[in-house]
């Protein structure tokens, strides 16, 4: 009897297609995790381009704060304590930093750790500087320009004042007042709204009690005796010559200073609420990115 000597090429089939079920099986779990990885990879990279569209607009405040502090850096007579040159270096600090942003964001997968760390020394440094202007935490200094007492320092200072009231003179504050109120009485008048210029320099204090005539002229009352020494100072100094009345009056320092302030703090606000929101946007960035990166 002939013996078959050519081997069975399927030995056991039944062995084979259970070897093909588990390698089938075992595939499944391996592709459904890649599709989740994908599909996360997929979810961050649209976070990070919403991020970078966020990042964009805000930068764009950036430059509308520019065009803001190149336009008034000759108003309110500040060119007598030379902030337009602040403001000159403020505004070229913002270019830089909207640049640096935008710059960022486009690098952000070739260099995300580097740029990360170039954009956030200029947005602490605006932060800060805008806590140093709003006087936050006892920052400020009278050598740091801007602050409450730098202005205060400033207006202190006799040669700095006879400049800044001429340029307040010269710029007709009093007399477009005086023509405005020319035919308001006296209930009228008290009932107008006045800038802190305006009440501090081209009128007498109220404490004065002097009767009223017209905007800048005022009749004086002899009974102030038992006022403060800075009232009656002030009450003495106001006279109805219109290049006198009351520029040398604390009142009209005081209203210097108050239109200083409220400028610069609300300059000192922004600052810190861009420099917040840019921070918070290039960290999301990086995290974002980082991330994508790690996945892949």
């Amino acid at each position: 009897m002939a013996e078959n000597n050519n081997p069975d090429p399927n030995p056991n089939p039944t062995t084979e297609v259970v070897a093909i079920t588990v390698t089938e099986e075992n595939s499944k779990p391996k592709e459904v995790a890649e599709r989740k990885i994908t599909d996360k990879v997929t979810k961050v990279r649209k976070y990070a381009g919403l991020l970078s569209i966020i990042s964009f607009i805000l930068s764009l405040l950036i430059l509308a704060s520019v065009i803001w502090l190149l336009y008034m850096k000759d108003y309110d007579c500040e060119k007598h304590l030379r902030l337009p040159n602040l403001q000159i270096g403020l505004a070229i600090l913002m270019i830089f930093v909207f640049l640096i942003s935008n710059i960022v964001v486009f690098f952000r997968s070739r260099f995300p750790i580097p740029g990360f760390l170039i954009v956030m020394v200029p947005l602490i440094v605006i932060f800060t500087m805008g806590l140093a202007i709003v006087g936050a935490d006892k920052m400020e200094s009278r050598r740091i320009m801007a602050t409450p007492v730098w202005f205060r320092e400033k207006v202190r200072d006799e040669d700095h004042w006879r400049n800044i009231k001429s340029c307040i003179y010269n710029r007709g504050l009093c007399e477009d007042l005086a023509s405005r109120s020319l035919n308001l009485k006296a209930y009228d008048f008290r009932m107008k709204k006045l800038s802190s210029v305006e009440s501090g320099c081209c009128n007498p204090p109220i404490i004065c009690e002097m009767e009223y005539v017209n905007a800048t002229f005022w009749k004086k009352d002899e009974g102030i005796s038992e006022k403060s020494e800075v009232e009656v100072g002030d009450c003495e100094t106001w006279n109805n010559d219109r290049s006198i009345l009351c520029y040398d009056c604390e009142s009209c320092k005081e209203g210097f200073v108050g239109i200083m302030e409220k400028k610069w703090w609300n300059l000192g606000i922004f600052l810190i609420l861009m420099a917040l929101f840019l921070i918070l946007a290039h960290i999301s960035l990086f995290i974002a990115v980082m991330w994508e990166h790690y996945s892949e």
